[in-house]
């Protein structure tokens, strides 16, 4: 005998798959969230709790804990069922047409129609390519920032030339003593408008540059010698207290490259309505691929009732897809 059978199981409990949730509950289908983690929330609140998030429409701003918590308790509004700490690694349709989904631990659970929200597979901070740096790691290196606190009146390094970097230079630059950011390009990938804030700033920048060597006392920093790319003779040593390495992820997609559906550039190609390659399976957020993407947790918020409102239809065939707004929701509305 089956286990409970569920109208929509999301697998992946970040922003994407949070919201779907919310939506999914306001079409009042039986829903349940497979995460990964033992949290809810996805990389924000494990890479930046409290980096400050300012493109989500009509929140000025917001630290990616907080903006969290908020999801946390939208999604929460029709009690869908939570899952934490599970990896499905195998999916496979039965001939009922009902999805059975395998987590690594031997769990297995059944749905009408399955949502992958997980962003990216499982992240991992592209580590600091030194021999030194393993002395240092959790000490005074670190691959994100998750107190601002820690780097109070600190002289601090930050290597990378992304969002990421560019975002946490500024972040720091009136908590810090001191805050350095080097790259190895001239140029910088981050947003414009932070670019420009950053060359504005008091932030010291420092390109073409690398770590060349780190010095310190029982994994405390003390300083970095940095070597220029374009002159090898040149080297300059710099007191620091903190380093912060931004290098990019290691992505690891496995096992839903084993799932049949079909894939574009590591990610999943879905058509209009958010469905993948395999019917009654769809892919919102950064996993999800078609024509002119924005890689945006916005975009994700729409994403998701996209996919909802076809799933809706396999799973319940006599109710017509409909979009449906929380302003006219009873449930919203009856106390008033």
């Amino acid at each position: 005998m089956k286990e409970e059978i569920y109208d929509v199981t999301i697998v992946g409990g970040g922003p994407a798959g949070l919201f779907a949730a919310f939506y999914s509950g306001m079409r009042e289908m039986k829903t349940k969230i497979i995460e990964y983690l033992p949290y809810l929330g996805g990389k924000v609140p494990y890479f930046y709790p409290e980096k400050v998030i300012r493109d989500i429409g009509g929140i000025a701003q917001a630290t990616g804990e907080e903006v969290t918590e908020q999801l946390v308790e939208q999604a929460m509004t029709f009690d869908p069922a939570i899952v934490l700490g599970e990896q499905v690694v195998d999916m496979q349709r039965m001939e009922d047409g009902i999805f059975q989904l395998v987590s690594s631990n031997g769990n297995v659970h059944y749905s009408k129609t399955v949502m992958l929200a997980t962003g990216f597979g499982t992240l991992h901070s592209v580590k600091l390519d030194h021999p030194e740096a393993v002395y240092y790691e959790e000490k005074s290196l670190h691959y994100t920032v998750r107190k601002l606190a820690d780097y109070y009146d600190k002289h601090v390094l930050i290597s990378g030339g992304g969002n990421s970097a560019v975002d946490w230079a500024l972040e720091l630059e009136n908590i810090a003593k001191s805050v350095t950011l080097i790259h190895r390009r001239n140029q910088f990938k981050g947003l414009e408008s932070s670019v420009t804030k950053l060359k504005n700033s008091r932030v010291s920048i420092m390109t073409p540059y690398e770590i060349k060597a780190l010095h310190g006392t029982d994994g405390q920093l003390e300083k970095a010698v940095l070597g220029h790319l374009e002159d090898e003779a040149e080297e300059k040593e710099l007191q620091v207290d903190r380093l912060v390495v931004n290098h990019g992820f290691q992505i690891n997609l496995e096992p839903i490259t084993t799932w049949g559906l079909e894939m574009i550039d590591g990610m999943i190609a879905v058509d209009s309505s958010m469905q993948t390659s395999v019917e009654g399976v769809f892919a919102i957020g950064d996993i999800a691929h078609y024509p002119d993407k924005l890689g945006l947790i916005a975009g994700a918020f729409n994403e998701g009732p996209i996919a909802v409102n076809h799933a809706k239809k396999i799973a319940d065939p006599e109710d017509p897809i409909k979009h449906l707004f929380s302003t006219n929701y009873a449930a919203f509305t009856e106390e008033e």
